[in-house]
């Protein structure tokens, strides 16, 4: 079908006149900007990996379970504090940030609903993973995630039909509630198993999160290269929605941050909410995308989704790096003022042992 549909648009001689401009085989051909078509080992390996990742994303959360004390789970979700300044960071600024800046570049309509799309998606499993990394609260990263995930059916069509007016028609967007439902589940089911885990046998959960936790990095890298792979025909798109892209990510981290230390949360709690803010499901944009628009749409901005994805893991690692080389400073800084402390405290003892003819009191001891 598509190769009749092809020879309906162009003729042999001119493909053969353009067949360095695009390649004959594709679906969509503007210029030098095409889409190329599936073959049959793309879509044997997108079915292959995608229950590979499936299966690897339900152990990696079943670990982050094990980190997650039951109590303190439950004290989030009494007091959700946290869990509410998250829900500002996450449907308040990441929604508006899409907004400005799709307006500040002057984007086409069609590629301003695509990162309006990305600014709505609830927050990504991969956040869990890098705030067990930073020292993070495991117990608001968890309920924060599942949290924006169940919340995101009612608040992603509402910040769509308020934000995307300018653009288009929100009715022309499908929200694929099944899929948001199954991430659901695929997040809750395996994290309560962990969860019962850790209460029942705590020295096994210690030892399931560690590595779980390094199944966990691998696993966000593998995904960001499996999109590259699969992807590999559309990455001719505008140079601004790179610019946002990376942008995009960024300021969600900082902007997280900021609020929740305004808020009053905790430095480990910030550091929490900054990733849970910054960090989207971008597996759920790239569905919605693809349901939504037709083929010719999609080429001018089907890629956004793992832009952001890649950038989103840039900026997380830089973090972790960041803070890993902070904690390190800090322990040993720690460590040489508490020898400095320990050391003046011995030379004092022994002045005052001499001075009291060797005589030492209690509280000196």
């Amino acid at each position: 079908m598509q190769t009749y549909l092809l020879s309906q648009q162009f003729n042999t001689r001119s493909l053969a006149e353009n067949s360095t401009a695009c390649p004959a085989n594709a679906t969509i051909c503007n210029g030098t900007s095409c889409v190329l078509p599936e073959d049959n080992f793309n879509e044997t390996l997108s079915i292959v990996l995608s229950t590979v990742l499936t299966v690897m994303l339900a152990l990696v959360m079943f670990s982050m379970g094990c980190n997650v004390d039951f109590k303190k789970f439950l004290g989030h979700i009494k007091r959700p504090w946290g869990i509410f300044v998250g829900f500002l960071c996450q449907f308040g600024i990441m929604p508006l940030s899409a907004f400005l800046l799709a307006l500040v570049f002057n984007v086409l309509p069609i590629q301003a609903v695509v990162v309006l799309i990305m600014g709505c998606c609830p927050g990504g499993t991969a956040s869990n993973v890098i705030a067990y990394w930073v020292d993070g609260d495991m117990d608001l990263s968890i309920s924060m995630t599942t949290c924006s995930t169940l919340l995101a059916m009612g608040m992603m069509p509402l910040c769509l039909f308020v934000y995307t007016k300018v653009w288009t028609d929100s009715n022309a967007i499908v929200l694929p509630y099944d899929s948001i439902g199954i991430s659901l589940v695929a997040l809750i089911v395996p994290v309560s198993f962990g969860i019962y885990v850790n209460h029942r046998w705590p020295s096994k959960a210690k030892i399931i999160l560690k590595i779980g936790s390094i199944a966990g990095a691998i696993l966000i890298v593998l995904i960001a290269v499996v999109g590259g792979i699969l992807y590999k025909g559309s990455w001719i798109i505008s140079p601004k929605l790179w610019i946002i892209g990376t942008i995009f990510p960024a300021a969600g981290y900082s902007l997280g941050f900021f609020l929740a230390r305004i808020a009053g949360l905790s430095w480990h709690r910030c550091r929490t909410v900054s990733l849970e803010t910054g960090m989207q499901n971008t597996q759920l944009c790239s569905t919605i995308v693809q349901l939504s628009f037709s083929p010719e749409q999609l080429e001018l901005m089907f890629t956004f989704p793992l832009i952001y994805s890649i950038f989103q893991l840039l900026f997380a690692l830089l973090i972790l790096g960041g803070y890993r080389v902070y904690r390190r400073h800090r322990v040993k800084t720690k460590t040489d003022v508490e020898k400095a402390e320990e050391k003046e405290d011995s030379k004092s003892t022994s002045t005052h042992a001499k001075i009291n003819g060797g005589f030492v009191t209690n509280e000196t001891k």
